[in-house]
């Protein structure tokens, strides 16, 4: 694929990124996308590799060297078509997905992959520009109805392949935005929600209905949708965050990170945050618990809004710089990563535990913590071991728990329909054909898996609606 010599010819160029000094001014996304001409030279570093691994690093299984080829052949316009045939929202993954298809990359042995996700970004930008990325109607309907509960990429995934299958599709979320983490949870300088709102309109061409403010199980009785709907997907989210039950959590000054994101993505879309409730970094002191992406936007948030300093612990020990390619690739490698919202201005610290925080009049001011290490136990597990004399006190006006999530929220919805849950509290199903245990109800996305990333969400959403059509109709033509 590609050109055969691609690869030698031409060095690995990814898109850039504005000046950091600038971007932090506002919450606008700052990458510079390369000129079509470089994108096809990245193109054509493709190679003619005999097996692509970097299908099976894709979730969704995209047929990049196809698309790769493509592009060098500067025929964008099929590249779009042979994208989208795995993938509704390559906008989305073009931003905010990591990538697991570079690291899968036969040209990753050498530490240059082939852009691939610059790739996709610029192609599916070039069909919203070139007017391309139409409604994609339904010749018939089926008759059929389907409530879609959840609006982030598994659900919006799940209602626009049924939908297209020709049955009726009304999507029910519970925040007044449609979008999921997606709209409330993802910084506007990692993807504006523009991009939402097209694929929104896209969708509302193709026959779906949106009904924000309806919070199944809440204010939406689960009953209506049972007696109403010839099938149900939960597309929810994994929506419960992981605690931190230390002496002094109760301290006003510590939060949850999604309420700290969510709140500063009200406000860039026009909605006022009441003094009373507002969390703001702005002239404080800020650490953020926890080293993944969700911490990492915490920084590039609080970075923006003025924070004096920024401190970003993580339990676990700090990854290497490089991995091992002979013990990792293809698969995803554990190493040292370092996010465009940390080249803004962030300590990081690593094998830290916090032990208490401490306040006066009832506001967080100190976090009291200590340095562990990671050794082996008898039975072969890991175990956090403090280190002794290792104790430090820091300052904290602000901190924001970024640990990840534990499950989906069981009260309302989960509990309602009475559906079966898994050990880890997820709702029950399998890949084969996304059925909970109760008929005609369906769950994908982080609701069934547990957190995970965009792109597995989009995966599950495409392959509930698969199995969904099969229930109804007997058969099906999507894709899996």
């Amino acid at each position: 694929m590609g050109k055969t010599t691609g690869f030698m010819e031409f060095e690995r160029n990814e898109r850039g990124y504005t000046d950091a000094k600038e971007r932090i001014k506002d919450y606008k996304e700052f990458f510079v996308p390369l000129s079509d001409d470089e994108v096809a030279k990245q193109g054509a570093r493709c190679m003619d590799c005999g097996i692509p691994y970097c299908h099976n690093g894709c979730p969704v299984n995209n047929i990049i060297p196809e698309w790769n080829d493509l592009v060098y052949q500067q025929n964008w316009r099929e590249a779009l078509e042979v994208l989208h045939s795995t993938n509704n929202f390559p906008e989305f993954t073009g931003r905010i997905c990591p990538a697991p298809c570079e690291a899968a990359c036969t040209l990753n042995i050498t530490d240059e992959p082939v852009t691939i996700k610059t790739i996709e970004c610029a192609i599916v930008d070039r069909g919203w520009e070139e007017g391309w990325i139409r409604p994609d109607i339904p010749a018939h309907r089926t008759g059929k109805s389907v409530a879609v509960v959840g609006s982030g990429p598994a659900g919006l995934a799940c209602a626009q392949q049924l939908a297209r299958a020709g049955h009726k599709v009304v999507v029910f979320e519970k925040s007044a935005r449609i979008g999921g983490l997606l709209r409330i949870g993802i910084p506007d300088f990692k993807m504006e929600k523009i991009h939402i709102n097209r694929r929104m309109a896209q969708m509302q061409a193709e026959g779906v209905e949106f009904r924000p403010n309806s919070h199944v199980g809440g204010n939406v009785p689960t009953e209506m949708l049972l007696q109403e709907f010839d099938a149900i997907a939960l597309t929810g989210g994994s929506e419960q965050p992981r605690d931190l039950p230390v002496p002094g959590r109760q301290l006003k000054g510590v939060h949850f990170a999604m309420e700290f994101l969510s709140q500063q993505n009200d406000r860039n879309a026009g909605v006022r945050v009441a003094d009373d409730v507002a969390i703001t970094a702005s002239g404080k002191h800020v650490v953020v618990i926890g080293g993944g992406d969700t911490g990492s936007d915490c920084v590039g948030t609080s970075r923006r809004q003025g924070a004096l300093s920024i401190t970003q612990l993580e339990l676990m020990p700090q990854p290497p710089e490089q991995e091992n390619k002979a013990m990792t690739w293809p698969n995803w490698p554990m190493k040292m990563r370092t996010s465009s919202s940390h080249l803004e201005g962030c300590e990081r610290q690593f094998a830290v535990t916090t032990n208490t925080f401490t306040g006066t009049d009832g506001t967080v001011t100190t976090l009291n913590g200590g340095e562990v290490e990671w050794k082996q136990s008898d039975d072969g597990r890991m175990q956090m071991v403090p280190v002794a004399g290792s104790e430090f006190q820091m300052k904290a006006d602000l901190v924001l728990l970024a640990m990840g999530f534990v499950h989906p929220v069981a009260e309302g919805l989960l509990k309602s329909l009475g559906v079966d849950l898994d050990g880890r509290g997820n709702v029950l199903a399998t890949e084969v054909d996304y059925k909970s245990s109760v008929e005609k109800v369906f769950v994908a996305g982080d609701m069934r898996r547990g957190q995970s990333l965009v792109v597995w969400a989009i995966r599950e959403g495409r392959q509930c609606a698969s199995s969904i059509d099969t229930y109804l109709t007997g058969s099906t033509h999507l894709p899996r």
